[in-house]
């Protein structure tokens, strides 16, 4: 192999690599709603069992006074000392934290 052709590929893979590290940092990567829901459960369940729960699977636009984030949106229900209860959250779609929670 010649000198010049080796530096032509070592130029191409390092051109090829800075592209793809910019289009990455560009994503935007989210969290998946699954393991947001997973999380937002075992939360629940440190005070005591869930008997269902739900999420979007798509993130929705949220603004919360000058917060502008998307979320993704679920419910959590369980029995709790003989009573039915029944919650609305909104969590993060980057890193899975909840920023509104609502008894219903």
């Amino acid at each position: 192999m010649k000198l010049k052709d080796y530096m032509m590929g070592l130029g191409t893979g390092i051109a090829i690599g800075v592209i793809a590290s910019q289009a990455a940092n560009k994503l935007e990567l989210n969290r998946s709603a699954e393991l947001v829901l997973k999380d937002i459960k075992n939360s629940f369940k440190e005070e005591g069992p869930i008997d269902g729960s739900w999420i979007f699977m798509n993130p929705e636009p949220f603004q919360k006074g000058a917060i502008h984030l998307k979320v993704y949106k679920g419910g959590i229900s369980r029995m709790r000392n003989g009573e039915f209860e029944q919650y609305e959250f909104a969590a993060d779609a980057k890193n899975g934290t909840v920023v509104d929670l609502v008894k219903i």
